[in-house]
């Protein structure tokens, strides 16, 4: 995803630099032949096109769809989509893009601002035919401990979605980060551990070297719980472009670019995608049955 609008954590003392190598990723069977202990998915800001899709799905069981703008993005080109990534195949991890800190801050009223952007959540939903059950991830950019407005925010955005039969989740950090006197932080721990009981799943990030083995999906074993967090629902393991701060140990595994592109696509399209492992091919079960 391109660096101004791709959906990168903002962590604390984290930095984006793209430097890399090349990629071979090692395409899947449409069947989804059990070849790895879980799936492989991608995900990104801009929809891939049409034309991408059949290529696509020769490697990847499933794929991000956002329902509302991405990070930094003034429109949504995955809308009305639903039904052709369905047909060529794909299963779904339904995305959200949540607010920042600075964004509740300013609307001065955390929990109303969860309500309205959980309504809008749920009638995207409904909009793009995804049915009840539907896991909707709320994209939780900021990592590090969640300030008293970010909890609010989180737990009525998450109180709005289960109630209207959907089903709750989050995608945020899976990486410590650092706090003063020597204490770390976890985001998807800290939300976790704050919950109150709500049911919530988990979408989390690590991209770094190891855990991750970088842009491949030729390892096998890899789970969501090899990120290092035995309650992760998807692991998303690789990003791009390739952030230097944690992804340097497998930098040989990225495009010389710093991307991490699929096989077959022409690199000049600029597909570039972030990876992802599920124990479904259908994490968000989005799918629908005739």
């Amino acid at each position: 995803m391109e660096q101004a609008s791709k959906r990168a954590l903002l962590l604390i003392a984290a930095t984006v630099a793209p430097l890399a190598v090349s990629l071979q990723l090692m395409p899947a069977s449409s069947a989804d032949p059990a070849t790895h202990a879980g799936y492989i998915g991608f995900d990104r800001n801009d929809y891939p096109g049409d034309s991408n899709l059949k290529i696509l799905r020769r490697t990847f069981s499933y794929s991000g769809y956002w329902l509302n703008d991405p990070p930094g993005a003034k429109t949504n080109s995955w809308s009305g989509k639903r039904t052709i990534l369905q047909s060529a195949g794909f299963g779904f991890l339904v995305l959200f893009n949540g607010r920042t800190y600075a964004q509740i801050k300013a609307a001065r009223d955390a929990v109303k601002l969860g309500r309205s952007d959980a309504a809008a959540a749920i009638s995207a939903a409904r909009a793009e035919g995804f049915p009840f059950q539907t896991i909707i991830f709320l994209d939780q950019e900021q990592g590090g401990r969640l300030l008293p407005e970010q909890r609010s925010y989180l737990h009525t955005w998450v109180d709005g979605v289960n109630s209207a039969h959907f089903l709750a989740g989050v995608y945020c950090s899976g990486i410590a980060s650092k706090e003063g006197s020597g204490v770390s932080i976890v985001t998807a721990e800290d939300i976790r551990r704050n919950a109150g009981g709500r049911k919530i799943k988990y979408w989390i990030v690590n991209d770094s070297c190891p855990p991750s083995p970088g842009c491949t999906v030729s390892r096998k074993g890899l789970l969501p719980e090899s990120s290092g967090l035995a309650f992760a629902d998807v692991w998303q393991f690789s990003q791009s472009p390739k952030r230097t701060d944690f992804a340097s140990g497998c930098s040989a595994t990225y495009n010389k670019d710093g991307n991490c592109y699929p096989p077959d696509v022409d690199p000049s399209q600029r597909l570039h995608v972030d990876l992802d492992v599920a124990t479904s091919s259908d994490p968000s079960r989005g799918r629908t049955h005739d």
